[in-house]
């Protein structure tokens, strides 16, 4: 284990973690969780139904914020260097601050979900964003695959 050197994609993967941990919340313990946080009456039916579909939309959710969790890790000098690094990162950030403030967008495509969910979620992804640009931004010269 390395020391931390970027505070900002530190937090960024604890927030990437701790979203991916709620996320395996909902598929441990159903439809509660899934109408708390409101993803939807029609995701919390089915969830408790046992219906595929739920488990595999938000493992997958789980899967990419685990894996985002890392990549600030590496790009914050915690773990190991992954693949792609800058890019991965740069990436990462964009996905986060789009996902904050294009929800406007989104909102039709998901009717069941609440507009408290819709703010909450959109509040939460400008923040996370925010700590992964600014950490990839301080750290850019030494995410480059020369400075391994």
């Amino acid at each position: 284990m390395h020391s931390c050197n970027n505070k900002y994609l530190f937090l960024g993967s604890i927030c990437s973690a701790l979203a991916a941990i709620a996320h395996l919340g909902c598929i441990i313990f159903g439809g509660d969780w899934y109408r708390f946080f409101g993803a939807g009456e029609q995701m919390a039916r089915m969830a408790e139904d046992g219906h595929w579909y739920p488990t595999v939309v938000t493992s997958i959710i789980v899967l990419i914020l685990s894996v985002w969790s890392l990549y600030a890790l590496s790009g914050s000098k915690v773990i190991f260097r992954l693949p792609l690094l800058r890019l991965g990162l740069v990436v990462i950030s964009l996905i986060y601050l789009l996902r904050g403030v294009a929800f406007m967008a989104i909102m039709p495509i998901f009717p069941e979900n609440s507009l408290t969910f819709w703010l909450v979620s959109s509040g939460i992804c400008l923040i996370i964003g925010t700590l992964y640009a600014v950490g990839t931004f301080q750290s850019w010269s030494q995410l480059s695959v020369k400075n391994v």
